[in-house]
């Protein structure tokens, strides 16, 4: 039953909602069209825009008629008023399908957190802009990525779908994904809004964070996002927050996101987060997205009868369908209908795409010796675990893209959604063997007394190791599932010069680091990953790579060394809190800690060396203009990743320090380049909420030159002066 609210609480929410709109002297012409066409709409036209469904057969319910098979979702158009259809796509690494027999075989990118750990902006949005391509093919103009939710916690079983733990980097990486997604003139939604950061106890946890800590660290990053990519869509999230859900928090909805940052677009829901009419409506919620995941239809026949009995004013259901209508005509939806196209995809090329994507963001964590590349006169090449004699691990659930050809192996994991378990085909041992004349053994990994044998004898050892992360499930803890670390450990006893290639969805420990003479981090490696893998590992490309997320030595290095909820019962409710480490996420809390890490953010090596100088810095446009060059010092082409930290001399921050910027060069060997990186103020400032203001004290700033959070490699400082502006200025 819904019940009504005081009339004060519903004009406060009704003015914050319509803040940003009424506030706008001259619309932009998307919003006078917008505005011209709800003029002419009916009632229960309105309310069409306004309510989704799932575009699957969910729970004996069957989808719309006009919904695409084994799609995400369905909202009906306005044939008469020229509004086409929204047919809605998961995910953000590619044009998924929900579990059935018929799903879509299509191009997968790398994880999102392989996309991110290239450091490479353009990348992103190429990457992005071939899977919006093929959803358009498809039939799609809604696609529901990109995901910037921060990896505060590592065992999150998303992990994968997202960009790292910094805001700065996250919020850039993501920005140009959606940016990709949308030059195909189709909207990306960009999620889950907000601190849905892990999946344990997803649908009810309770995030306990201080609003100033929030916008230093998770909302910086969706900020940055928004202002860089501009999405047609905001998927709120599952969880509550201060003790309301993500769909229905007036704060997050109207005040930081459509009265602070001034969005123009629309509020979706996460399929099954909506739990209110009214409430939801007032505080910012446009659109009830995948019913019958909800436990009602909330925005169809009951938010018609709020409507009509004046409990949800008509203008807010106005204010709902034009910000829908606004996103649809900003991005060209309704001006390029979309049409099945499927047989122009042009899946070669794409493939392509994706083999660079994931060739960049291969991170060497270790190169003991020079084990890697791979020496041309290998006589044997033991090869070890992870299927890699098939094909290649992808994340699970909503994400996950079904690759043309079939799985390479079947039958693993759960048979039920989150699951299948799926292995992309295209096998790095049979890419290796392309490469090498090298004699290549192969063991499965599953007795690790018959993989020493193996590995006995061998020039060199690959040990493939895998752990698949998925939607609704978060890891237990770091640790290799399987006795992978058993494995590992037998293999390098009988030979140390073993390489360990991972494919994971987020930080592992090793117990076995210091046994080994080389770790590669290849996470989700997408279509054409086995390819990546082996022109990384054969020196066919350089190793360029960084860490986007800090790898723990041991979980009680983190602010939550035990997963919050995880041995509760099904549906509870119990708090997270998030102010133990506030905005200090990731290596900010391990700086602040003085905790060393098992690899820091940013880390990765080279088969080259850079050499990096003549930094200076100086007070410009409100932050800082730095400058530096870098030397390829070493003898073959390679890509340097400098780095570009800052930090407040004196007390006042969270952390000691913060990322301010980066650059990603590629240079032959030899040659010189000169980088120019601009600070955004907002590393530089502190968010007072009291005045909803960000505030840049005066005095001393330090700006290091780093490889990595652990790795300067020169300081200067430089003198800012006091400065304070608006929460969604910069």
């Amino acid at each position: 039953m819904q019940h009504a609210l005081p009339n004060a609480r519903w004009a406060i929410a009704l003015a914050a909602a319509c803040a940003v709109q009424c506030a706008q002297a001259a619309p932009d012409a998307a919003q006078q069209r917008a505005a011209k066409l709800v003029s002419q709409m009916t009632l229960d036209e309105k309310i069409g825009m306004v309510f989704g469904q799932f575009g699957t057969e969910f729970q004996g319910k069957q989808p719309p008629t006009e919904a695409l098979v084994q799609s995400a979702g369905y909202i009906k158009g306005i044939e008469r008023l020229g509004i086409t259809p929204q047919w809605l796509t998961d995910a953000g690494i590619g044009v998924a399908s929900q579990p059935g027999k018929q799903t879509r075989e299509r191009t997968s990118l790398p994880a999102g957190i392989a996309t991110a750990a290239t450091w490479n902006p353009a990348l992103a949005f190429k990457g992005a802009a071939m899977i919006g391509k093929e959803a358009r093919l498809s039939g799609f103009n809604v696609m529901l990525g990109g995901s910037v939710n921060l990896a505060r916690e590592p065992r999150n079983g998303r992990n994968f779908e997202y960009t790292g733990e910094d805001p700065l980097l996250a919020g850039i990486m993501a920005g140009e994904q959606i940016r990709g997604v949308q030059s195909n003139h189709v909207i990306s939604t960009i999620k889950h809004y907000a601190y849905n950061d892990q999946e344990t106890g997803r649908n009810h946890l309770n995030v306990k964070i201080d609003d100033a800590a929030g916008r230093m660290s998770d909302l910086l990053a969706f900020q940055i996002a928004i202002e860089r990519g501009n999405p047609g869509s905001v998927m709120c999230s599952y969880n509550r927050i201060g003790g309301v859900y993500g769909c229905e928090n007036d704060h997050l909805l109207n005040k930081v996101l459509k009265r602070d940052w001034g969005y123009k677009g629309y509020v979706m829901s996460d399929w099954g987060a909506v739990h209110s009419t009214i409430p939801a409506a007032l505080a910012g919620l446009d659109q009830q997205s995948g019913y019958p995941f909800d436990k009602s239809p909330y925005f169809d026949g009951a938010l018609k009868e709020a409507v009509q009995n004046g409990h949800v004013p008509e203008g807010r259901l106005d204010d709902m369908v034009a910000r829908i209508l606004w996103a649809m005509s900003a991005h060209g939806v309704m001006d390029n209908p979309v049409k099945v196209r499927d047989k122009e995809i042009d899946y070669a090329d794409h493939a392509r795409i994706s083999q660079e994507d994931a060739e960049e963001g291969i991170v060497l964590l270790k190169n003991a010796g020079n084990v890697l590349p791979l020496a041309p006169g290998s006589r044997r090449i033991a090869i070890i675990g992870g299927h890699a004699n098939k094909g290649v691990l992808s994340g699970g659930g909503s994400a996950q893209v079904y690759p043309r050809g079939g799985m390479a192996v079947p039958n693993e994991g759960p048979a039920a959604w989150p699951g299948p378990m799926v292995y992309l085909p295209g096998s790095p041992m049979q890419a290796l063997a392309r490469r090498s004349k090298a004699k290549l053994d192969w063991h499965d990994g599953k007795d690790a007394a018959g993989a020493a044998k193996v590995a006995a004898g061998a020039d060199v050892v690959l040990v493939f190791a895998t752990q698949w992360t998925s939607e609704a499930n978060d890891v237990p803890n770091l640790s290799l599932p399987n006795g992978q670390d058993a494995l590992i450990a037998a293999v390098a006893k009988a030979n140390p010069r073993t390489v360990v290639v991972l494919q994971t969805g987020t930080p592992v420990t090793m117990p076995w680091v210091d046994q080994v003479a080389g770790v590669v981090q290849a996470w989700y490696p997408g279509t054409n990953g086995g390819e990546a893998i082996a022109r990384v590992l054969s020196g066919e490309v350089d190793a360029s790579g960084r860490l986007p997320q800090t790898f723990p030595l041991a979980e009680n290095q983190l602010p939550r060394p035990r997963l919050d909820g995880l041995d509760l019962p099904k549906d509870s409710r119990f708090d997270v809190d998030y102010d133990v480490e506030g905005a200090a996420v990731g290596y900010k809390w391990f700086d602040l800690k003085g905790h060393k890490p098992l690899f820091a953010f940013g880390h990765g090596l080279s088969y080259t060396s850079f050499t990096y100088t003549n930094l200076k810095a100086e007070a410009a446009d409100g932050g800082i203009q730095v400058s530096f060059d870098t030397l390829n010092s070493g003898a073959r082409a390679g890509k340097a990743v400098p780095q570009v930290y800052v930090s407040k001399v004196g007390a006042g921050w969270e952390a000691p320090k913060r990322l301010g910027g980066w650059d990603k060069l590629a240079l032959n060997a030899g040659e010189r380049r000169a980088s120019k990186v601009a600070v955004d103020p907002r590393t530089l400032a502190v968010f007072d909420a009291a005045s909803n203001r960000w505030k840049i004290a005066a005095g001393e700033y330090r700006v290091m030159l780093a490889t990595a959070a652990d790795a300067p490699v020169q300081t200067v400082t430089v003198r800012l002066p006091a400065r304070e502006f608006a929460a969604g200025a910069r």
